[in-house]
């Protein structure tokens, strides 16, 4: 019974314009090698490690972008549904793929406005390694995420794992405390409603 306490499991769906490496990222996280070149393929990986003692069940859809530029913002209701964190990739050296992180982000908080609590968004800008090719700035991306209350990385998943990491790391204690507080609500939700019902007796008796 402990056993399966201390097991944690989350889904995180990747999400971005096409070519900023999503892939690249995911592969990363789970074999710490890079690989540059990828196929259109779209795949669901799962990877369990141990942090600080727990078993850790990573999730990750890495989803294809459509071609079209009215679809580049699109997020399935599925995807939208099976996700408990996001990681929106855009390419430092490709203003187009920011705009589609922008456009994104606002879909998420949209769709999920229904439900309590906005689901956990990590933005990451990659390709920091091509700097000279660079046509989106820090500064612009810390604004973004301040004025959607995200977090944010500038990475390079060609240089190193550990930037990677973190990346997903943070998501995980994102939906942890998403989770966390989640639960605290219902908890007195669930308070309120036996107390309304206890003085509703008092009153009728």
């Amino acid at each position: 019974m402990e056993g399966s306490q201390q097991k944690v499991e989350a889904n995180f769906l990747l999400l971005g314009a096409e070519s900023v490496g999503k892939s690249a990222l995911t592969v990363r996280f789970l074999t710490r090698r890079f690989i540059g070149e990828y196929g259109d393929i779209e795949s669901i990986y799962s990877h369990t490690d141990r942090i600080d003692g727990r078993e850790i069940c990573f999730n990750i859809w890495d989803s294809l972008c459509p071609q079209n530029d009215e679809g580049a913002g699109h997020i399935s209701d599925r995807q939208l549904q099976w996700a408990d964190g996001f990681i929106l990739v855009y390419s430092i050296c490709d203003r187009a793929s920011f705009n589609v992180v922008r456009q994104q982000v606002k879909r998420i908080r949209q769709a999920k406005s229904k439900f309590p609590g906005a689901p956990p968004i990590v933005i990451v800008g990659n390709k920091r390694d091509l700097q000279h090719r660079r046509t989106v700035s820090s500064e612009e991306g810390r604004l973004l995420t301040l004025s959607t209350n995200c977090g944010f990385f500038e990475i390079s998943a060609a240089e190193t794992y550990h930037g990677v990491q973190l990346v997903f790391h943070e998501l995980l204690d994102l939906i942890r405390e998403a989770r966390a507080l989640k639960k605290g609500a219902a908890g007195i939700k669930g308070l309120v409603r036996s107390m309304s019902a206890v003085f509703g007796r008092k009153r009728t008796e």
